[in-house]
């Protein structure tokens, strides 16, 4: 099943929340909201109402700015909740309850026949108050299938817009996705929800098998922050949907997305991975001689995004022992010196004997190439003589 209509529940701002270094004021979910809002995410997920005063307020806030994006929160499967979480305003109610054995023991303690009971009395509720209903079951993947179709059917009867599949604990593979949300898919006719946990890895790759198998809607969060090792990345999903087609996400401002995680990434506090999806300070450069020339006659040969579509551009490093003539010779172009063929394969060999005794920077580099179109000889303070540098 090749993937159709779709949309990010961006999530940021609830389980974003639960990550261990993020304590966001008021004005600082407000701007994040607004980015996300810009960057075009169809909904924004926030902490429930009933965490604490300042989250409900939180909410409200959020609500009375009337952005594009849908406002959601997430709430425990309660009529006090529900009621709770729809006298904020909010679009959407976003309902939840453990259904695997581990939280049927060990937190609620209630049977699948009372989980139903309980979904009838909130989804009644909550769908005559005219606002958006998704209801998810918690530790889905470590939950007995029968009993997860029972209430996802149970709760579809009732007319939810949604049902929800979580990883909670980041378990799942991404084949056991593929096959849980097909299944599923032929048994309910409303939307289905994936959200993943990173535990193990596979956030990524799981919430894009989810929508492979006829999921609608994905959970999301900056960089990936929660709950441990957080959630699906914003970043990481719209990377692996360009690379299967541009189209997939052309509904959204890609060039935004740097401003996010840095923004983000600033409020909580960490570092932008050096490998991140499409942000990372490494994410679009080159560096092997090979890699270089292939790059600079077309991108695409190693680049399966094109950073110009992120607001970002590549860099080819030369500064190294791995560099190429080719990659030389564009630096040269760029920094509109003429040197020939011949000379630009000598300045590389030097560049090399160079990086083997030492690490060299851009600078120096342009230093050589500046002095050698001068004056037609290697910059003196940087040679190398009998194995060793002179200074």
């Amino acid at each position: 099943m090749s993937i159709q209509q779709y949309a990010i529940i961006e999530s940021t701002l609830r389980e974003g929340e639960q990550f261990v270094n993020a304590f966001f004021t008021t004005e600082q979910k407000i701007e994040i909201a607004r980015l996300l809002d810009e960057f075009g995410v169809e909904y924004l997920e926030l902490t429930s109402p009933c965490a604490s005063p300042q989250s409900e307020a939180d909410i409200r806030a959020i609500v009375k700015l009337n952005l594009r994006a849908k406002v959601l929160t997430h709430t425990r499967c309660t009529l006090e909740d529900a009621k709770r979480a729809v006298d904020t305003g909010v679009d959407g109610v976003d309902v939840v309850i453990g259904t695997s054995s581990y939280l049927r023991q060990f937190s609620h303690g209630k049977s699948v026949d009372e989980i139903i009971e309980m979904a009838q009395e909130v989804v009644a509720y909550l769908k005559a108050q005219n606002v958006e209903v998704r209801f998810s079951t918690e530790d889905t993947f470590r939950s007995e299938p029968e009993d997860l179709f029972r209430v996802y059917e149970a709760v579809d009867k009732l007319g939810v817009n949604r049902v929800g599949i979580a990883d909670t604990v980041g378990v799942a593979t991404p084949l056991q996705v593929y096959e849980l949300v097909r299944g599923l898919r032929a048994r309910v006719s409303c939307d289905i929800e994936f959200h993943g946990h990173n535990d193990s890895g596979c956030a990524i790759a799981n919430a894009y098998m989810a929508l492979e198998a006829g999921a609608t809607h994905v959970d999301t969060s900056v960089l990936g922050i929660g709950e441990r090792n957080g959630i699906t990345p914003l970043g990481g999903l719209i990377a692996r949907l360009y690379a299967v087609d541009p189209a997939l996400v052309a509904k959204y401002k890609l060039d935004l997305l740097p401003q996010i995680d840095r923004l983000v990434a600033d409020l909580v506090g960490v570092d932008i991975p050096f490998n991140n999806y499409i942000t990372g300070f490494a994410a679009f450069t080159h560096k092997a001689g090979i890699h270089a020339k292939a790059i600079l006659n077309n991108p695409s040969t190693y680049e399966i995004l094109r950073p110009e579509d992120f607001g970002l551009t590549r860099y080819i490093h030369i500064a190294h022992r791995l560099t190429g003539w080719n990659a030389v010779r564009h630096r040269a172009e760029q920094l509109g010196l003429r040197l020939d063929e011949a000379t630009i394969k000598q300045i590389t060999a030097h560049i090399k004997a160079l990086a083997d005794r030492r690490a060299l920077t851009l600078e120096d580099v342009d230093t050589l190439l500046h002095h050698w179109a001068q004056n037609g000889s290697y910059e003196p303070a940087i040679t190398v003589d009998n194995g060793r540098d002179h200074e």
